[in-house]
């Protein structure tokens, strides 16, 4: 049956006004005031944003990490992310050395079928580069639509690559038409201050924080962005944690560097103390990046409005505190790296800078699904709300106040990063493709219903084409 969306605010990243919402066969079919509604099922958004789905770009999906497996998987993570208001998720594939592409491809699309409730895609890590990989990638692009790479510049002897590793994967993505993705922290280094501070019995979960400095993610930062200039290629900085890391990716921009930034919500709102909570309560906190001093939230805050960072992705990779966390007790390097944070991603932006007036509505759905639309090969069936775009919508209700709590989220682990804050808006109704997954804050959705995308070429020209006209 044909859905008409009535009496809401359309807000897109360019607009906001008042229409109904024609949705047929999964697609935005008709956008205009006062449309029939006979025969059909009428949605009221009354007092309601209808944004564009939200868009996840960064996410880790039962991932395997220092003997253990990350708590929500495609299933429990999916509907935890459409409960949040997110329509799309892109996942990470990671790979091991010798081990064809292809293979952690398969694993990834076995972990997720029959199991997601909401469309997604995959990024590929590169962890090498030889003659075998780079045969691998092309056809990795074109069977497989995946067309962004990350590269780990940290986690040494487990995932950190080479700086031969990340120049060659820059050179191969300017041929294929790819966007290379880094980790940026300098692994070395974090190696070394990390053992140091284990030799000196320094093992509470504060040390994780202490050990991987702000000025390291800097470092690494400046270092992708030069190698990005210098391969005359494009760059993608994940999980933006400081004020040296934001000012590095606004420095190369101002070189005319296609270099691009993420952050994540427990950035902007969450600092270095909560690792130092008693009861080793701290180990909830710890994830890498580490959180920061509280002085860089304002930079991070100032760096999304003003466009040096453009999206804000989850880094969700929950672990549970009994059972996975606790294996770090005596020893902060064995405390599984990673938080939750797919559900609480959409509504902490909204009522932390919409509501606090550090963001525009507008720039709100940009950082939150079009731009990442844009740069992943996704724009226009996602990230907006357009004829022929997929209806992939949130009914959201600005006015509505609640408190975060693990008694009341969706996520399969046992807290939750933001237990007690207080936050205003909540997604209503969220569609994917036309179909409610949430419908009155039910779950109606259906299990394997997520489409696998295939996603298209990083276009280098469309991109500074993009970024010229929002200057």
């Amino acid at each position: 049956m044909k859905k008409v969306i009535k009496n809401g605010t359309i807000v897109t990243a360019s607009d906001t006004f008042v229409a109904d919402v024609l949705v047929e066969n999964g697609k935005i079919a008709m956008i205009a005031k006062n449309l029939p509604s006979e025969g059909m099922e009428v949605i009221d958004a009354e007092g309601c944003y209808i944004f564009p789905g939200g868009i996840d770009p960064h996410t880790h999906l039962e991932m395997p990490f220092g003997g253990t497996v990350s708590r929500d998987d495609f299933e429990t993570g999916t509907i935890a992310a459409a409960f949040g208001g997110t329509t799309t998720v892109i996942d990470f594939c990671l790979t091991d050395k010798g081990i064809p592409l292809k293979n952690s491809i398969e694993t990834w699309h076995n972990k997720s079928k029959d199991k997601a409730v909401i469309d997604y895609s995959f990024h590929l890590m590169i962890g090498e580069i030889n003659e075998e990989v780079m045969k691998e990638i092309p056809q990795v692009i074109e069977e497989e639509g995946i067309t962004s790479f990350k590269v780990f510049m940290a986690y040494k002897n487990v995932l950190q690559a080479d700086d031969e590793t990340l120049f060659k994967t820059l050179v191969m993505a300017k041929e294929q038409g790819a966007l290379v993705m880094v980790h940026a922290e300098n692994g070395d280094v974090i190696d070394f201050l990390t053992k140091k501070a284990l030799e000196e019995g320094k093992t509470d979960p504060i040390y994780h924080g202490l050990t991987r400095p702000p000025e390291l993610e800097g470092e690494a930062t400046g270092r992708a962005c030069m190698m990005t200039g210098l391969a005359d290629s494009q760059l993608y900085v994940v999980h933006v944690s400081c004020q040296e890391a934001a000012e590095k990716i606004a420095e190369a921009r101002s070189k005319g560097y296609q270099v691009y930034g993420e952050t994540c919500p427990q950035y902007l709102v969450l600092d270095q103390s909560e690792m130092e909570r008693p009861d080793f309560e701290g180990a909830k906190y710890v994830w890498s990046p580490p959180l920061r001093e509280k002085k860089h939230q304002e930079p991070l805050w100032n760096a999304l409005k003003s466009g040096q960072l453009q999206t804000l992705g989850s880094d969700q990779c929950s672990f549970d505190f009994k059972g996975q966390k606790d294996l770090g007790k005596g020893d902060f390097t064995k405390i599984p790296n990673g938080g939750p944070f797919i559900e609480d991603r959409f509504s902490v932006l909204f009522s932390e800078g919409v509501k606090k007036g550090r963001i525009t509505l507008n720039q709100f759905v940009d950082i939150v699904s079009t731009r990442s639309a844009k740069l992943f090969g996704l724009f226009p069936e996602k990230g907006t709300i357009a004829v022929g775009s997929d209806a992939d919508l949130v009914i959201f209700d600005p006015t509505k106040e609640r408190t975060i709590s693990a008694q009341t989220h969706h996520m399969a682990v046992d807290y939750n990063a933001f237990e007690g804050m207080k936050i205003t808006g909540e997604p209503v109704s969220v569609l994917s493709r036309g179909e409610f997954v949430i419908k009155d804050k039910t779950f109606v959705g259906e299990l394997g219903k997520g489409r696998y995308i295939k996603r298209k070429r990083f276009n280098a020209e469309g991109q500074k084409q993009l970024a010229a006209l929002s200057k």
